[in-house]
């Protein structure tokens, strides 16, 4: 079995998969692996849970970098394609009339787009962003005030500074996102991944993370210091 049939095997899924269907596939098994919906004091199930996660998260990830690989290739096969032959002209027709000068494409013209554009200050509040990739993207300082980002993929992305005050992050996976000094105010987080997260500064005042005393956000392994709890404490 191939490497790529193996990440496919991971999310419960036949090789050739539609990327929709491993993104689905993905949500599906994050939200029945998650710890926080398995006893806290059994750890044989905990740890099993954190090593399934890491599986599920590697999987999805290697497909998706390999379908990104597939669009630049693609791209690339489509706009640097050799040019087709042309018709000579006959000697006669030469005689008489030379070909006109063509304009030559310039190099620039030939780009493709870059895979991960840089969208910090960016305003995106009350929009809807829901299921998006917007993994590793420089999203530093942007608005996403009352944005819907349920179940969005945002992996590595760089949300340092950014407005998500009521924001709705629900399942949305933050997997060693740089949160640094974000607004999560009114926020909700319920189901939302922030694992290896830098969180340092940022405001989760009234954001929605508990049910009852039951932590429903999954924080393993990330950076809270100084950050100001819901309940307006500061965690040191």
């Amino acid at each position: 079995m191939s490497e790529f049939e193996q990440y496919y095997r991971v999310l419960e899924l036949e090789p050739g998969a539609t990327f929709e269907e491993v993104t689905q596939a993905y949500k599906d098994l994050a939200f029945v692996w998650h710890p926080d919906r398995l006893p806290k004091d059994n750890s044989r199930l905990q740890e099993k849970a954190q090593k399934k996660l890491q599986e599920i998260n590697e999987a999805r990830e290697q497909l998706r970098l390999s379908k990104m690989k597939y669009q630049r290739l693609h791209y690339s096969a489509s706009h640097y394609s050799a040019p087709s032959a042309q018709k000579q002209p006959t000697e006669k027709t030469y005689q008489h009339s030379a070909p006109s000068a063509q304009k030559q494409p310039t190099e620039k013209s030939y780009q493709p787009p870059h895979p991960n554009p840089d969208l910090s200050g960016k305003d995106y509040s009350r929009a809807n962003l829901q299921n998006k990739d917007l993994s590793g993207r420089n999203m530093s300082y942007a608005n996403l005030s009352g944005a819907n980002l349920s179940d969005t993929f945002m992996h590595k992305v760089n949300l340092r500074g950014a407005n998500l005050s009521e924001a709705n992050l629900f399942r949305a996976n933050l997997l060693l996102a740089d949160l640094r000094e974000a607004n999560f105010r009114g926020a909700n987080l319920v189901g939302a991944d922030l694992s290896g997260a830098d969180l340092r500064g940022a405001n989760f005042m009234g954001a929605r993370m508990k049910s009852g005393d039951r932590l429903l956000v999954k924080l393993v392994g990330a950076n809270l210091a100084g950050a100001i709890m819901p309940d307006g404490k500061i965690y040191e």
